[in-house]
């Protein structure tokens, strides 16, 4: 079953991104801007591509040229997903970063529910490696194709195929808006990948400032945290208000740090 949409917000797929990450051969990188076309998908992005676009490439896109020039190329993945809503990540098996697991259909339906509100991203790994842990780290949660266990392998194409067939259906199953809706306040707007990320960064600072670890390392607890706070949806003005919360917890920590020296 695809995730309801919001019935007060027509399917959107223009700010739906299909992100290939260190791909190996171009002419797979033509075959999934076919994949996408034939689904009525568009936005494809490349992360530090082992070789740059080639005839290959363009032949096997088989009329989605289009797809490939517009297609634009990001160092890294943080970079790519800097400004997206959500993001998840395809992986073949259960890595070390625990995410919460998608069925394909299902996480077509919430790509496109979110889709309103700002850019989404659907993240593919390498051919034979797929993503990395700390990729798969930036990503809110994974999905998984349910092949057949005894040959499990997809090949890059086939499963933007399989994805981008599942977005379609659930653009297919939407009720069509009723009419516009009033933007939401900038405050209320969802939170970006980048200010979620620097909201970690702030939060993993101010932890060992007070010591919450107390000598332990702190990898375990900041997963459960992100996990924790990812399952919440941000807004601009939640992440604002955190962030101000850990910079009084921050100066505390320092005046208390201060008053500890003077005393000795």
């Amino acid at each position: 079953m695809h995730e309801p949409l919001n019935e007060s917000s027509p399917p959107a797929t223009g700010d739906l991104r299909i992100i290939l990450v260190g791909t190996q051969h171009p002419g797979n990188i033509g075959a999934a801007a076919r994949a996408m076309k034939t689904m009525g998908l568009s936005r494809l992005v490349l992360v530090a591509p082992e070789k740059p676009l080639d005839d290959d490439a363009y032949r096997r896109s088989a009329g989605a040229e289009d797809v490939l020039d517009a297609a634009p190329v990001h160092a890294t993945l943080a970079e790519a997903v800097a400004d997206c809503r959500l993001v998840l990540g395809c992986t073949a098996r259960s890595r070390r970063v625990q995410l919460e697991q998608l069925e394909p259909d299902v996480a077509a339906g919430r790509l496109l529910r979110l889709a309103g509100e700002g850019p989404v991203a659907l993240v593919f790994g390498r051919e034979r490696t797929g993503l990395t842990n700390e990729e798969l780290q930036l990503c809110h949660a994974s999905v998984h194709i349910p092949s057949d266990p005894a040959f499990s392998s997809l090949n890059l194409a086939a499963a933007v195929q399989v994805l981008a067939y599942e977005v379609r259906r659930a653009v297919l199953a939407a009720v069509p808006a009723a009419g516009p809706v009033p933007p939401p306040a900038p405050d209320a707007l969802p939170a970006t990948h980048e200010q979620v990320e620097g909201f970690f960064s702030q939060l993993a600072e101010t932890l060992e400032a007070i010591d919450f670890h107390k000598g332990r390392t702190p990898d375990s607890a900041m997963r459960k945290l992100r996990r924790l706070f990812l399952r919440t949806d941000l807004t601009v003005n939640e992440v604002r208000l955190l962030r101000g919360v850990l910079a009084d917890a921050q100066r505390m920590a320092r005046l208390a740090g201060e008053a500890g020296r003077l005393s000795s």
